[in-house]
């Protein structure tokens, strides 16, 4: 199981000027980003990533937990974070403050992370007397999407609803808040309101943290959004990798003496 002491404080954390935040759902990215990151996030995203659902909402509690284990397990210094899957904190704040403390007593991580504002910001304050860690997330919310992603904050009454969803999750005693895909002049204007740590995904580079999805900038998924930049095109040189080795075996190359005992 991971060794606290041997983690980076999240106050330190939190002092950063540039804090740097990547997703891991297995074993072999965590040990990577662990090298790299600040936060490592365990998302509801593995659901689309890892198993091709259409939505975050397919996700259940018993999936996040396993996964969150084998990356708090192959990590030894970032602070990890676990996405609280769609239907297990909603219902009320009892249910979320037992499913929080599952989460971290049978993996390890350090927090979690919910989505929403004024909904659920009753239900974060619970949690945070509880002594649970969180993360918020506002703009848009993936847990809450009937349809197409789209970027928030160009209604007006979008842009309202962020400013009072932000004061109530800060009041509620949330550490950072992830804004996701809002627009830049938006979230700017968040930023000189707020003395919390605001982590953009699809956001603004003012922001003093960002989030990307790891698989994604790796070039391992064909996800593509104006915010996704990749600095790896795994997918093209896997496909030439097994295709040498499909050659090899039809042509009787693999396996050779070397490759035997």
């Amino acid at each position: 199981m991971n060794k606290k002491k041997k983690r980076i404080p999240l106050k330190q954390i939190l002092n950063k000027p540039s804090i740097v935040c990547l997703t891991a759902y297995t074993a072999p990215i965590a040990a990577i980003v662990d090298k790299f990151a600040d936060i490592v996030l365990v998302g509801d995203s593995l659901g689309p990533v890892l198993y091709g659902y259409k939505t975050t909402r397919d996700v259940d509690l018993e999936m996040m937990i396993k996964h969150a284990k084998a990356v708090v397990e192959n990590t030894k210094k970032a602070f990890v974070v676990v996405d609280m899957p769609f239907g297990s904190y909603e219902r009320s704040k009892n249910q979320a403050l037992k499913n929080a403390k599952r989460i971290i007593s049978s993996t390890g991580a350090m927090a979690v992370k919910l989505e929403g504002g004024k909904k659920i910001s009753n239900t974060i304050k619970f949690l945070t007397e509880n002594k649970i860690n969180v993360m918020g997330h506002l703009g848009m919310l993936p847990q809450s999407l009937r349809g197409k992603p789209k970027v928030y904050g160009y209604k007006s009454n979008e842009k309202k609803k962020i400013f009072e969803d932000m004061t109530l999750l800060e009041n509620s005693g949330v550490f950072s808040i992830v804004i996701e895909c809002t627009i830049k002049k938006l979230v700017d204007d968040l930023i000189m309101r707020t003395q919390l740590p605001l982590i953009g995904i699809g956001a603004s580079p003012k922001c003093r943290g960002q989030i990307v999805v790891t698989e994604d900038i790796l070039g391992m998924t064909e996800f593509n959004t104006k915010f996704s930049k990749k600095y790896l095109e795994f997918l093209k040189e896997a496909n030439k990798s097994i295709k040498r080795f499909t050659l090899d075996v039809k042509n009787k190359k693999y396996p050779n003496k070397n490759q035997c005992y």
